[in-house]
């Protein structure tokens, strides 16, 4: 109808009513990966409130039902009601992609500054981190599981080591055009201390391309924990991931695919929720692709 606003009008008024400004403002596929990524993230921290059954508690009498008032999503192969272990999953697949893409930022940032900023330490520093990318990561994972045993913590560093070299080639592309600017000439003329001109001078320039390296990370890590709890060199088998979650379920697939359905549509949406995030970063804190926007 001529006089029918647009969808794309009413939302522009929506979001300029709540006082958005417009670079602040998300697209509908931005928005709609952050409503989803807010419900997994409440869902995982509020799980013990919310879980109907212990994700642990085994019933031989319930091995592999159906959908019921008493078990929504059915049961696994060990009568453990399906829709509490997702739910449950969700906090370990959560908490590895966090960590490993805070301590990979971290420990990258670091060691990258020095690369980009000591020219005697970046020959060396550089070999080491192309020596680690060219092994594949997913094979250096499955072998420091394979050396320290299945636990968080060595699943979480074995995740984060092979993402480590990605950061510090992106800091050290960053300050090797950062200390080439007259305010950080100025700063070591005037002999500044080497952790100032560092950490004051030259790690903001990073922060933006860090920001829009971490969602990747943390998407990475959450899909890479899924993929070793499948081959079993993830954390321990009765802790429930949604990577334990498939494992156990691949066997009785053709009985009842729901078991690999439901752990998986989650960690799709969370993975897709994240990149999304981060593309939509991306487009917002690089500032050629900003201007094009506008």
């Amino acid at each position: 109808m001529p006089g029918a606003p647009k969808p794309e009008a009413g939302m522009q008024w929506l979001l300029g009513a709540v006082g958005l400004p417009r670079r602040a403002r998300l697209g509908i596929g931005p928005a709609i990966a952050l409503a989803v990524l807010v419900l997994i993230v409440l869902s995982a921290l509020l799980a013990p409130l919310i879980v109907p059954h212990d994700p642990l508690l085994m019933n031989a009498a319930q091995r592999l039902k159906g959908p019921s008032d008493l078990h929504p999503l059915g049961t696994d192969a060990y009568g453990r009601d399906l829709l509490s272990r997702v739910i449950t999953g969700g906090r370990i697949s959560l908490v590895i992609g966090v960590c490993v893409a805070a301590a990979s930022i971290g420990i990258g940032l670091v060691i990258g500054l020095v690369a980009g900023f000591f020219r005697g330490a970046d020959a060396i520093i550089m070999r080491v981190m192309d020596g680690l990318m060219a092994i594949p990561s997913i094979m250096i994972a499955i072998a420091l599981v394979a050396l320290n045993g299945p636990s968080l913590w060595s699943v979480m560093a074995a995740i984060a080591i092979p993402e480590i070299p990605r950061v510090v080639r992106l800091v050290r592309s960053v300050v090797l055009s950062a200390r080439e600017e007259p305010y950080v000439e100025a700063a070591i003329a005037l002999g500044s201390p080497m952790p100032k001109i560092l950490f004051q001078h030259l790690m903001p320039n990073t922060l933006s391309p860090l920001i829009v390296q971490g969602t990747y990370v943390c998407a990475s890590a959450i899909l890479t924990e899924a993929i070793l709890s499948f081959l079993g060199a993830g954390v321990a088998s009765e802790i429930p991931t949604w990577g334990n979650i498939i494992a156990q379920g691949r066997s009785y697939f053709q009985i009842k695919p729901t078991l690999i359905l439901w752990p998986g549509l989650m960690l799709s949406l969370c993975v897709l929720s994240v990149n999304l995030l981060g593309d939509a970063a991306r487009d917002r804190l690089d500032p050629r692709l900003r201007k094009r926007g506008e």
